[in-house]
């Protein structure tokens, strides 16, 4: 029987959560007994590149101008995740190591919100998710560019000065403007061209295979290196589950109550408040000097923590506004 994009697609993402597990597992598994995959630090880099490529394709041209349009809700989504997030973030720093990297490695990874394997997590959590979708280009671009304030406010002129530009700017063109413009590119093509159609059809099956690719690589070239900075890493544990707990709450509240938005649309906003972007700073954490080991753990840290809060938040977060929903529809 002849399998479709589409009817691939939609089984690679009901089994996403299962595909994410088994590449972190193998990936830990294989660190563990080949030490030489930390070489593979160097391709960090391309695989997020390839990963945030297919993601940004599934943005149709069309769509990015609607979410513009949606301003309630993109107007939501920025206050949720760089007014309201770093406010909690605030909160929780409090408990945080006092070593300087440890706080980094907090902040870079609390204070981005995920534009990746969030939509498919909202998908399933029966959130709007083609609005998270749409709005990634523009999540990308302001975390990047406020990310190097927020450090200075929290820990001051110095220690943000640990923190080079070059990298940002590595970041904005390699994970941003060449994968969002080769994206644009292709569906070009695709309205022109049958064959750029079929491929570009057949690119629409690899978001779920190149984020647990880029997992992969992540996991296996970091655990080679945690080392002496295992205790680093389980200290900022209890900070990373109470931001679980509590940022999709804000962000449903924020959603529901203040801006009024549907319960799809602000189950997305509960989706994107919860879940951040550890993937893509992780080479922002390379960086830094001195990062190695400590930073790139308490970041992949964060990962393994929130991948387990995936799968609660799939299972709880379609519950938020059903009620409501079943009653109007009964009237």
């Amino acid at each position: 029987m002849f399998i479709t994009s589409k009817q691939l697609r939609e089984a690679l993402e009901a089994q996403q959560i299962g595909i994410y597990f088994g590449a972190v597992l193998l990936a830990a598994l294989t660190a563990l007994l080949l030490p030489e995959t930390a070489t593979l630090e160097a391709v960090i880099n391309p695989a997020l590149a390839a990963m945030l490529f297919v993601t940004f394709l599934q943005v149709p041209l069309a769509d990015l101008g609607r979410a513009f349009r949606r301003i309630r809700f993109l107007t939501a989504l920025l206050v949720a995740n760089f007014v309201l997030m770093p406010l909690l973030v605030t909160l929780l720093f409090q408990f945080a190591p006092a070593d300087p990297l440890v706080q980094i490695g907090v902040l870079f990874v609390l204070l981005t919100p995920c534009i990746d394997y969030v939509v498919t997590f909202s998908h399933l959590g029966r959130a709007d998710a083609r609005l998270l979708l749409a709005a990634t280009p523009t999540l990308l671009i302001v975390q990047m560019a406020l990310l190097p304030i927020y450090l200075r406010l929290f820990l001051g002129a110095g220690a943000a000065d640990l923190v080079q530009p070059g990298p940002f700017l590595h970041a904005f063109v390699w994970l941003i403007a060449i994968p969002l413009a080769l994206a644009a590119l292709v569906q070009l093509g695709a309205a022109l061209n049958r064959w750029v159609e079929r491929m570009s059809a057949g690119l629409g099956v690899l978001p779920v295979p190149a984020t647990a690719l880029a997992l992969l690589v992540v996991i296996a070239a970091v655990v080679p290196q945690l080392g002496p900075a295992i205790n680093a890493a389980l200290r900022v544990v209890p900070i990373y589950i109470a931001f679980a707990i509590i940022a999709p709450l804000i962000g449903w509240g924020i959603g529901r109550v203040l801006f009024r938005l549907d319960a799809p649309a602000s189950r997305s906003l509960a989706f994107s408040a919860g879940t951040r972007n550890s993937l893509v700073v992780l080479p922002l954490a390379f960086a830094v000097p001195g990062a190695v080991p400590i930073l790139p753990a308490v970041i992949v840290t964060q990962t393994l923590v929130e991948l387990v809060s995936e799968l609660v938040y799939v299972r709880l977060v379609p519950r938020l506004g059903a009620k409501r929903r079943f009653r109007a529809s009964d009237t």
